[in-house]
């Protein structure tokens, strides 16, 4: 049964691209081709891997989601042998999500013998609670025939309330049955790790890309060697994938 890895939440800037483009490149670690669709937007971050060779779809008219797109992303899914990775905006969030569900959409993937597995991600700082919230929004509205990876991002502060981590938060103990895996990610040193894999991120490179650059110092190359062997770690753990 193939996957269909779409990353859903409705908090901008909380990694959702990042996300999808490390899953990605696992993917291809294996030996695997994901088929790769942008349908943010705004922003279309996911599509400036050109290793990953990511496809832009626009589902959206203003606020609405565009049908006939989005008949086309199905027909992109229906026949595919392989993995499907889809990044989706923030601004498309609750109609995306909204459609997907209306329409029964996992259900038909599971018809043409796909399994939807949506990534969402909960970060800390200001955005902990909305994205807990979304993450609560998205595990009691989606059908069974979803599974759910739950991302926890420590970039804007640590993840936790009241001394409480998601694990013991109530968003997590009412849903903890639709969660098949978390993955860390892990907490990186601002002047260091932080630095590197954030320019990384920036110039769109996958890590290959960054470790085949000789014109980065060898210890730039190491430590991002090592964030990759880090999240490509969780990623191992996660038996959903």
């Amino acid at each position: 049964m193939t996957k269909i890895h779409m990353v859903l939440q409705g908090k901008g800037g909380v990694g959702k691209s990042m996300i999808a483009a490390a899953i990605a490149q696992y993917k291809a670690s294996k030996g695997q081709a994901p088929l790769c669709i942008d349908t943010d937007p705004v922003n279309a971050t996911f599509e400036g891997y050109k290793a990953l060779k990511a496809r832009r779809l626009n589902i959206m008219d203003g606020d609405e989601i565009n049908t006939r797109n989005f008949d086309a992303l199905v027909e992109l899914i229906a026949p595919t042998q392989s993995d499907v990775i889809i990044d989706n905006g923030a601004s498309s969030f609750v109609p995306l999500s909204h459609y997907l569900i209306s329409n029964q959409v996992p259900a038909l993937l599971k018809d043409m013998g796909h399994e939807m597995v949506v990534h969402t991600v909960i970060t800390g700082g200001q955005a902990l609670q909305d994205t807990v919230s979304g993450f609560a929004q998205l595990a009691g509205q989606f059908p069974d025939e979803c599974v759910f990876v739950v991302w926890l991002n420590p970039y804007w502060g640590p993840i936790e309330h009241e001394g409480k981590g998601f694990e013991q938060m109530k968003a997590y103990k009412d849903n903890k049955n639709r969660v098949s895996a978390i993955i860390q990610i892990p907490t990186l040193k601002e002047e260091t790790y932080g630095r590197d894999f954030s320019e990384m991120l920036q110039a769109r490179l996958t890590f290959d890309e960054a470790l085949a650059m000789q014109s980065l110092t060898i210890m730039t190359r190491q430590r991002l060697k090592i964030v990759r062997t880090q999240i490509f770690g969780h990623l191992e753990n996660a038996a959903v994938l």
